[in-house]
């Protein structure tokens, strides 16, 4: 019980912050143009940054600056670029001792062209060389880094690699996140194993051929008998997720998960620019010619960034990947953990590139997510924003 407000003092981090990722790393070259060059044209750059990216680094780089305490597998060489990746990670909190450095070949980058008229950003990616492979990863390296370990995520890259830990994780039940940002070699057997699957907006409908976003999720359920929940971020409409019940619901009748969908887009208000929830009860949802599942379906809305705030959508999905990452490990309930995620990923898109923005646990901008409040009439969160009064509120 605290009656003071949440810029004088944060929730306590959990007792076991240690979050292992498996995936990419690289550097980023990000020029930002007026508006996106045609074929043969010779432009200027409105401005320029080179910074580390690739999706595991960039997601745990969020799990750093929020308070966990990361480490990461992945490889690189040692070159310039290469020696740049770790020190950068290092300095934002990222143990690189399990980082296989080649002698030779070249660390991942990407050329990121941002497009400052339709605010979207065109990625070239060249891939590191030599490629990593389990036999890259000593047995005594992979019990090492998974030792403590709260949660372990993998980005979906470096399959072979990855799935060798996503195993020995399973063996030691130590929850496994997936980033399915889109279908890859050797990523099925990582869902397999998955407690918690975060997706592209493209993803579930290509992997499970279903008509809509919400039967892709039923479907995701039925297909990964693990799963405790899934979402589908959908860039600035927000996310959808669909989170599995343990209980049956006490109601027999079944409802469409596409109509409840739309039944739960029309409640949002949108005069809300900052990031919120609308969702079901637990029910069982059918999907059409799927089946039928037990859960809550959840709509998340977006922040309504301003037009002259919005810099850079580059890294958005994986500081959202990154949020949900710490709310897992902070037991935060799906009320809490959307608008929280969604509010890390506006805070990202502030700025050019994927990390000059990422916000630090300490940011004001997050003390009305982290801290909430629970309603005693209906028994449901609410945010503690700053706006309303503090004294007398029970905050988590």
């Amino acid at each position: 019980m605290s009656s003071s407000s949440p810029s004088d003092s944060l929730p306590p981090l959990p007792e076991n912050r240690t979050v292992l990722g498996v995936g990419g790393m690289g550097l980023d070259f990000l020029a930002a143009v007026s508006s996106y060059p045609k074929p043969d044209d010779k432009i200027r750059t409105t401005s320029l940054k080179v910074q580390g990216g690739g999706n595991a680094s960039n997601a745990l780089t969020c799990v750093a600056r929020l308070g966990l305490s990361p480490r990461v597998i992945s490889k690189v060489a040692d070159d310039t670029q290469g020696r740049g990746i770790l020190e950068e990670l290092q300095a934002d909190g990222v143990d690189t001792s399990f980082v296989v450095i080649a002698k030779e070949g070249n660390s991942p980058f990407s050329y990121i062209i941002v497009d400052n008229e339709t605010n979207t950003r065109t990625c070239i990616f060249t891939p590191g060389y030599p490629p990593m492979i389990p036999d890259d990863l000593s047995p005594s390296s992979l019990s090492s880094a998974l030792d403590g370990a709260r949660l372990a995520y993998f980005d979906g890259r470096l399959h072979e690699t990855a799935l060798l830990v996503a195993q020995e994780a399973t063996r030691r039940s130590i929850p496994i996140l997936i980033d399915a940002e889109r279908i890859r070699e050797g990523l099925d057997d990582l869902l397999n194993l998955a407690e918690y699957a975060i997706c592209s907006v493209k993803f579930p409908q290509a992997w499970t051929e279903a008509k809509s976003f919400p039967s892709a999720l039923v479907s995701m359920l039925l297909k990964l008998p693990k799963l405790k929940f899934a979402i589908v971020t959908l860039g600035e409409d927000g996310c959808l997720m669909l989170e599995r019940s343990v209980e049956e619901p006490p109601q027999t009748e079944e409802i469409d998960v596409d109509s409840l969908f739309e039944a739960l887009k029309q409640r949002k208000d949108d005069s809300i620019t900052i990031p919120t929830y609308i969702s079901s009860p637990v029910t069982k949802l059918k999907a059409s010619g799927i089946g039928t599942v037990s859960g809550r379906l959840f709509v998340g809305t977006a922040e309504k960034i301003p037009p002259s705030e919005l810099v850079d959508t580059t890294g958005a999905g994986d500081s959202f990947i990154g949020a949900v990452i710490y709310a897992v490990c902070t037991n935060m309930p799906p009320e809490k953990m959307l608008p929280f995620a969604a509010q890390v990923a506006a805070a990202c898109c502030r700025g050019l590139g994927a990390r000059t923005s990422l916000p630090y646990r300490t940011d004001p901008l997050l003390a009305p997510f982290l801290w909430y409040i629970l309603d005693p009439k209906n028994g449901k969160y609410a945010t503690a924003h700053y706006k309303m009064p503090w004294r007398n509120q029970q905050f988590f």
